[in-house]
């Protein structure tokens, strides 16, 4: 009988990464009673364990510092970079994210998220119409001491325990070649062991997020439940009125008088979805519990789908314990090239993430790709994925190095006489400064993660010192793109187009308002963020 009921909350969120939790604060703030449900034994989602940026054009945060914005050009710019891509990325959803910029970054700073400008970074297409340097956002380092014994569930804890900022990341990539990377790994240093000293227990980046966001759902004592996955969705008269769950080992019914919002990830790890959507078994940076279950309990409630065959694509490296580690600086600095099974280069190494992966998936070359390096990036640079690990990976056959090029490519299967004629080929290219064949180099995003001690280009080295070495480059992701159909009121759509009353949708539980590409640092959490507040708003109002 649908009149009985387990539990009775006003808004039920499946999800704890920024999406789920931006919405149980945005429903809480309203006066409403609200309950979060999170699948995994941990909580934070994939925002825990990113870079946590939001790309927020024309925020609070640009204007107070007299950076020029404004939501017009950041609407040509992102009209200009996505193109017509269906009602995922609709005129009115684009606006609606725009025009929610500022109330969302205002809201939850008055709420005690600790924001901060990564004021150096630019848009990922910033030669295009209203491309700027500067919009996005990340927060300050949190103390975790201030979540008590629940940090000990936070999956922040297995990202990187230290004040990181994205701003130190470009930098820290080149601490011991550069001046500007040693100062800022000498300030890093030194305010982690300050912080430390302070008997704080900080975290940076994703974990940063995560946890401002954790500390304001646990300040307004909403409950959330872990290793609690959403079984299914309670409809009647086509409406979504609660949802099922499964708490220790029990199903419970729970009504959710003003909605449901789903925000629990895409479907990065569902291993039979990848190969039916994208065609590969999948190489996620996404915590395990990224199963696509929101989704589908979202079709089955009439929930319409979009752009299933798009992911938040990059390059990855896959180490001996079979985790995969996301490539953004190490591609494009300098003394490094990426190559195909046959030893030719395909694309621009040092674009963005998401246009490097849509080039190795669109490659019809079959075999594996490289990257191939000098021994000066491997001296100047730092390689996170194999930083300290280097015999581990040499031994599982995932790292090779040689003493030549020629001697390389025998080893990883590539002519010889084709690998040296790309080389060649680049090394005229690194002379000059010009990269005649994809243009690396060109923008001030590929130069971001450059050398500038390098000229004439920073983003261009020769490869002519050896040792060299190569690692295996495999097409992977930092979430799936695709999901439910939402409009601007992050509510979801049937395939007519019509609303299910009372079901909601956020994240990568949705199709990306950014369509097939990543207009900038954060454009996955930004969205995120903005239309978990927007349902929740909207839900309250119901």
């Amino acid at each position: 009988m649908t009149d009985q009921w387990d539990d009775l909350v006003d808004v039920l969120v499946a999800g704890s990464g920024a999406a789920g939790l931006t919405a149980a604060i945005a429903a809480a703030d309203k006066g409403l009673t609200v309950l979060v449900v999170e699948s995994t034994p941990k909580w934070g989602g994939t925002t825990s364990i990113s870079g946590g940026g939001l790309w927020m054009p024309a925020n609070p945060l640009m204007i107070r510092a007299g950076v020029q914005d404004s939501t017009g050009e950041a609407r040509r710019y992102l009209d200009d970079v996505i193109g017509d891509v269906g009602p995922a990325s609709s005129p009115e959803r684009r606006a609606a994210f725009l025009q929610t910029v500022s109330e969302v970054v205002t809201f939850l700073g008055r709420l005690g998220v600790r924001w901060r400008r990564s004021a150096d970074y630019p848009d990922y297409y910033p030669d295009r119409p209203g491309g700027k340097v500067g919009r996005s956002l990340e927060v300050a380092a949190f103390d975790t001491r201030l979540l008590g014994d629940w940090y000990a569930s936070s999956r922040a804890k297995d990202s990187i325990p230290l004040p990181l900022m994205t701003d130190d990341v470009w930098l820290l990539a080149r601490a011991w070649s550069t001046p500007s990377g040693f100062v800022r790994g000498a300030q890093f240093v030194f305010r982690s062991l300050g912080q430390l000293a302070a008997g704080k227990r900080p975290v940076g980046i994703g974990g940063a997020l995560a946890c401002s966001l954790m500390h304001i759902v646990r300040t307004q004592q909403t409950p959330v439940w872990l290793s609690t996955p959403i079984v299914d969705l309670i409809v009647e008269d086509g409406e979504v009125v609660g949802a099922v769950v499964e708490r220790d080992g029990r199903r419970r019914r729970v009504r959710a008088r003003h909605g449901v919002v789903l925000a629990a990830g895409g479907f990065a790890n569902n291993r039979e979805w990848r190969l039916k959507h994208h065609g590969v078994p999948g190489y996620s940076s996404a915590p395990e519990g990224d199963l696509g279950t929101a989704i589908e309990a979202g079709t089955r409630a009439g929930g319409a789908l979009a752009l299933m065959d798009d992911a938040w694509w990059g390059g990855s490296l896959i180490g001996p314990d079979g985790k995969s580690s996301f490539l953004v600086a190490e591609r494009s600095l300098p003394f490094s090239i990426m190559v195909d099974a046959n030893g030719e280069r395909f694309t621009n190494e040092s674009q963005s993430y998401i246009d490097l992966g849509h080039d190795m998936l669109r490659h019809d070359v079959p075999g594996p790709m490289w990257m191939i390096t000098d021994v000066r990036h491997a001296r100047r640079y730092l390689n996170t994925a194999y930083l300290g690990r280097k015999k581990k990976w040499i031994e599982a056959g995932l790292l090779v190095e040689e003493p030549s090029l020629k001697a390389l490519a025998a080893k990883i299967g590539i002519d010889p006489e084709r690998l040296a004629a790309t080389v060649e080929r680049f090394n005229g290219f690194a002379r000059t400064g010009v990269d005649e064949d994809f243009g690396r180099g060109r923008t001030v995003y590929d130069n971001y993660y450059g050398d500038p001690r390098v000229k004439p280009n920073p983003n261009l080295g020769a490869l002519e010192r050896g040792p060299f070495r190569a690692v295996r480059i495999h097409p992977g992701d930092l979430g799936t793109k695709g999901g439910l159909l939402t409009d601007e009121h992050a509510r979801v759509l049937r395939e007519d187009g019509s609303v299910i009353p009372g079901l909601y949708a956020a994240g990568n539980t949705t199709a990306s308002v950014m369509g097939r590409t990543y207009p900038g640092p954060g454009s996955t959490i930004a969205p995120a963020v903005v239309f978990g507040y927007r349902a929740a708003r909207h839900a309250a109002s119901r």
